[in-house]
């Protein structure tokens, strides 16, 4: 298990599901679906979709989390809330009438779907943060340390500054999983010290084994 590197587990970039800038959320969840069909033989499938630029440079990251919050449409920033904002009404207020209107929406009406279909991905795809990239030479601790402190669903590797691949927390966990097997930890509770229990008899003997005392 210590000499697994994140390369080894890594899923190459060329192998991940990816949209360019200006993708519309209906056309990434078609690629995410694609992605997923085209791997289904795999026991964890793609869950995230990597935004690239006009470079072809990664700029940002879409989970399915992502994609459900998409589906707000903005109602927060109706004039009902700009006029609070106006007037100077308290913070904690304003965030209650906030609230009160996403509650309130149908996300899953004709228009609404219609209107977060329609919606770019940089309008909703996750920024990254320097905490999300890992050397492909990194060990595997390196790189639990970094998932649980960011708590992040994956770490893009990188090999001197270019991105090569994904490292997913699924495949992490399973590499993990499969290193506590290999060390034949033992799958049933030991034995309690104070079992009073009556040792078995051997084979043919005849003994009727001694009574326990009250």
């Amino acid at each position: 298990m210590k000499n697994i590197t994140v390369k080894d587990l890594m899923v190459p970039i060329s192998e991940y599901a990816k949209v360019p800038l200006g993708t519309t959320l209906f056309e990434a969840t078609l690629v995410l679906e694609q992605a997923q069909e085209a791997y289904d033989h795999s026991k964890y499938q793609h869950r995230a979709i990597l935004v690239l630029d006009e470079n072809g440079k990664v700029v940002g990251k879409i989970s399915q989390l992502r994609l459900l919050k998409a589906l707000e449409t903005g109602k927060s920033n109706t004039e009902e809330i700009d006029q609070l904002i106006q007037f100077k009404f308290g913070e904690a207020y304003i965030e209650e009438q906030r609230e009160k209107i996403r509650l309130d929406s149908k996300l899953l009406s004709e228009e609404a779907l219609a209107t977060a279909s329609m919606r770019k991905v940089e309008t909703f795809m996750q920024q990254l943060t320097p905490g999300e990239y890992v050397n492909e030479s990194c060990s595997l601790d390196m790189a639990i340390h970094k998932l649980v402190a960011g708590t992040h669903l994956s770490l893009l590797v990188t090999r001197n500054e270019e991105i090569i691949g994904i490292l997913r927390m699924s495949d992490v966990f399973a590499a993990t999983f499969h290193a506590m097997k290999k060390r034949n930890l033992p799958a049933t509770p030991h034995k309690e010290k104070n079992d009073t229990s009556a040792p078995p008899k051997k084979s043919g003997d005849d003994t009727p084994a001694p009574k326990m005392k009250d």
